[in-house]
């Protein structure tokens, strides 16, 4: 039995690295405050749902066509040319959270706690009045006996209106360290 294609192909990719240049200009900037609050509680609810360990309820958040992509330099450059600590597609992440709730996930042994710290939140306008890109700092705390590591930077949320609600398109998770050696991060950042 062969796998469904992906939705990951050169036009998904051109749209990424449109999508994700030159997004934070001051003019793009949205100064509205409910809309900016809507905003803001979508990503700090992301965080409380990673931090219970929700995670099928956090992939709900995310939209059938979605990615969420970690890269490896900190100019988060084209993902066809550039490593990435992550670069997964709705069926990467689906393997993902079942990883994370099955028995079997010895790198979860014992299960690690976190806590997720979210400030500087800014929405920016796109072309498409259907998406909106959200940009937040963020600090993740990891306890797993016997470590406690850290891991910050900033997030970049594409988010995309699908009815009455926003769904998360892409999310770039940017570590201020992301050259260094991570271990293995089996955790969603």
């Amino acid at each position: 039995m062969s796998s469904p294609p992906s939705y990951v192909d050169y036009d998904f990719y051109d749209r990424l690295m449109a999508d994700f240049t030159s997004w934070q200009a001051a003019e793009n900037e949205i100064s509205d405050p409910v809309l900016r609050d809507i905003c803001r509680q979508l990503v700090e609810r992301e965080a409380r749902l990673l931090d219970a360990n929700r995670f099928d309820d956090w992939l709900a958040l995310y939209a059938p066509g979605c990615l969420y992509w970690v890269p490896a330099t900190a100019e988060a450059g084209d993902p066809r040319r550039e490593v990435a600590i992550a670069f997964d597609d709705r069926r990467r992440l689906t393997d993902r959270v079942f990883r994370l709730t099955n028995d079997y996930a010895w790198s979860q042994r014992p299960r690690s706690r976190t806590a997720r710290l979210i400030g500087g939140v800014t929405v920016f306008a796109t072309a498409s009045a259907d998406a909106l890109m959200v940009r937040s700092t963020f600090m993740t705390t990891e306890y797993q006996p016997p470590d406690t590591r850290r891991y910050s930077g900033w997030a970049a949320h594409r988010l995309e209106s699908r009815g009455n609600s926003w769904k998360i398109h892409v999310k770039q998770v940017n570590l201020i360290d992301c050259d260094r050696n991570l271990r293995n991060p089996s955790i969603i950042l």
